[in-house]
């Protein structure tokens, strides 16, 4: 199974964000060996350089992105996820951003904590970390 992983569950990770950390420790552990394939949206990296920079420091922080590549692919954001997200606005664009871009990289689901904010009429799986848990478990 290909899946996007949502921004906040790569800050649940690396924060060790109770009690959402677990889960997301799981997945990441997954997508190691192998049993899943996960992807970061281009965009969501500069997001979690800006985020994890105050709390963890620059260097932890570039540390931990370098690490992110080693097991996650990226998934590319171009002109054409930008107008659908545009055009399409469902809530955030961010949220639209990221939902394009799993459309356009024809991944089978979005990994996050905030299913709400996609449409929820999907062609595609919008999953919480807990419910693609019991999915692959």
């Amino acid at each position: 199974m290909k899946i996007l992983i949502d921004t906040n569950i790569v800050i649940d990770y690396a924060l060790i964000r109770q009690p959402f950390y677990d889960d997301a420790d799981i997945i990441f552990s997954f997508i190691e060996q192998k049993k899943l394939e996960g992807y970061i949206s281009a965009t969501t990296f500069t997001d979690i350089f800006y985020i994890l920079k105050k709390p963890r420091g620059k260097e932890w922080t570039f540390n931990f992105l370098q690490q992110l590549l080693t097991i996650c692919k990226i998934a590319t954001v171009d002109e054409t996820i930008i107008k659908q997200a545009l055009l399409n606005h469902y809530k955030d664009i961010e949220d639209d951003v990221q939902y394009f871009t799993m459309l356009s990289n024809n991944l089978d689901a979005i990994v996050t904590r905030n299913p709400k904010d996609y449409p929820q009429n999907s062609t595609r799986s919008i999953l919480t970390p807990s419910d693609l848990l019991k999915y692959i478990i």
